[in-house]
């Protein structure tokens, strides 16, 4: 298209409303600007085509021929704009709010509370990705996800929604209720890490461990770690806030506290304006995150 050959949109706007109200009055009323405003974008339109568009009758305008025709068209042509706009605004409205996050957080933290969601929203649709994956925001129509880290992902908003440091948890029948082994004896352990993710090695390299053959890691589904770590198939590290009343409560015990990494989990949104459904979902698990105790939020 070449827009070189196409007047400003302002006075295409005004054009057509002083044509289709017959009265520059009307026109500036519905585009919220002033009579003078609309008569001197007419005249610049004019000046752009060299051509008459409207002469004045009576207290209001009249299209001439070659005025008349560009109204129609413009009428039309705004009107399929229209038209598009409203479609986008009712499929943006009724589409799912689509989010991605670990299998691990989605086990041990969010499937827990989504009857909380269900029960104050029921309205919200959600498609929940549960995948060690990092997904592309724009290719994939994200609208939101949950990520570990320190909050650096260029191109998106991030805020700290649950802090936690790392620690390594086994079963008590395995290394028995008041661990007082070594950091060096870890690492004689049989470890577990979420399919697809580096999680052990990872956590090793962090602690300046170097992962070598000696060191048995094994890989399932994240939704199974926590459960063969409790029946004592191995040790594991993970997130403090999935493991904090299992270890309250015995049913886990810490072997190894991470120091303070500056990390968390993250809520992750791509710039600009939410949509309605995503800011009350925003909202929701924000104040839900804070009633569990693990407050990293800000409204």
């Amino acid at each position: 298209m070449d827009w070189m050959g196409i007047p400003p949109l302002a006075s295409l706007r005004a054009f057509e409303a002083a044509a289709r109200n017959r009265s520059y009055s009307v026109a500036a009323r519905e585009l919220n600007v002033s009579h003078a405003a609309v008569a001197q974008q007419v005249r610049a339109l004019e000046s752009f085509l060299g051509l008459r568009l409207a002469e004045r009758a009576g207290r209001g305008i009249a299209p001439t021929l070659e005025g008349a025709m560009l109204a129609e068209r413009l009428t039309h042509g705004f009107g399929e704009v229209a038209d598009a706009i409203r479609e986008l605004d009712i499929h943006k409205a009724n589409r799912p709010i689509h989010i991605t996050m670990t299998p691990t957080f989605a086990a041990n933290w969010f499937m827990p509370h989504m009857q909380s969601l269900n029960a104050a929203h029921p309205d919200i649709e959600l498609s929940v990705n549960p995948t060690a994956q990092v997904i592309d925001f724009f290719s994939a129509g994200v609208d939101v996800a949950v990520r570990y880290g320190t909050g650096n992902w260029a191109g998106l908003e991030s805020e700290l929604l649950m802090p936690s440091n790392f620690v390594v948890i086994g079963a008590p029948s395995l290394v028995g209720e008041n661990w007082q082994g070594s950091f060096e004896d870890l690492f004689k352990f049989h470890w577990l890490q979420e399919y697809g993710t580096a999680e052990v090695e990872n956590w090793m390299k962090n602690q300046c461990v170097e992962p070598t053959s000696d060191i048995r890691i094994s890989s399932m589904p994240g939704f199974m770690v926590l459960s063969a770590v409790q029946t004592g198939q191995g040790i594991a590290t993970t997130a403090r806030a999935f493991v904090a009343d299992d270890i309250a409560a015995g049913r886990l015990v810490e072997m190894y506290v991470e120091e303070d990494a500056g990390a968390g989990y993250h809520l992750v949104t791509r710039p600009g304006p939410k949509r309605p459904a995503l800011k009350t979902f925003l909202g929701w698990l924000r104040q839900a995150v804070r009633d569990t105790g693990f407050e990293g939020s800000t409204d």
